[in-house]
């Protein structure tokens, strides 16, 4: 179970997250909305411990993420807003990279991919280079690297931005099947289609879960 417990954030003179709590159980697909600045992202990248809070913990079966948070990391997949990929790589190249320095096993790695790869549906696209890959599918490629390693946890942060209308019509799918291994928390705008496999859906405002 991923549990968010009392989170605090904020800078010197500003406010981003106030005592919020959630949780997020094994199985479960749990969604993340509110307007643009509420804090969404800010507490996708705590959950990811991209930032330390100024008060409150991220438990993940009891254990603080922060008192180790390199194994931690380990049982996350975690697809940030903005995309940022090995562009000079094939799409092949680039998810056996990842990995390999997300510490995966020689003998699994080919496995890795090719599953990751089928659960993003980008199997087509595994020798094209990632250059020549337009916005969309290259979300499609950063979304089977948070895949790569059946993690316990996926964090995806406004992931349906930027993704054509076929992806968008099997999230449905997909995020099932990803949910038989993983607790799953998303965030974004789209609030009618996030209700249709959505568990929950959490409204972040003001800083505050409400």
């Amino acid at each position: 179970m991923l549990e968010v417990r009392n989170i605090a954030f904020g800078y010197v003179k500003t406010s981003v997250l106030r005592d919020v709590n959630l949780v997020v159980s094994p199985g479960e697909v749990v969604s993340l909305t509110g307007a643009n600045g509420c804090g969404k992202t800010t507490l996708m990248r705590l959950m990811a411990t991209l930032l330390v809070p100024t008060a409150g913990q991220v438990v993940f079966d009891g254990k603080d993420a922060f008192a180790d948070p390199l194994k931690y990391r380990r049982q996350l997949g975690y697809l940030p807003e903005k995309v940022a990929l090995y562009e000079d790589m094939s799409v092949k190249e680039y998810l056996t990279y990842r990995a390999r320095i997300k510490g995966e096993v020689a003998k699994r790695i080919r496995r890795r991919v090719g599953e990751a790869a089928a659960l993003a549906r980008i199997e087509n696209l595994l020798r094209k280079p990632i250059k020549n890959l337009s916005y969309g599918l290259k979300k499609r490629v950063a979304l089977a690297d948070a895949f790569l390693l059946r993690p316990r946890i996926l964090l995806l942060d406004d992931f349906l931005s930027g993704l054509d209308l076929e992806m968008r019509e099997a999230m449905d799918d997909i995020l099932k099947e990803a949910a038989a291994f993983s607790s799953v928390l998303t965030t974004g705008h789209e609030l009618e289609e996030m209700r249709k496999w959505s568990s929950r859906v959490v409204r972040l405002e003001g800083g505050r879960v409400i």
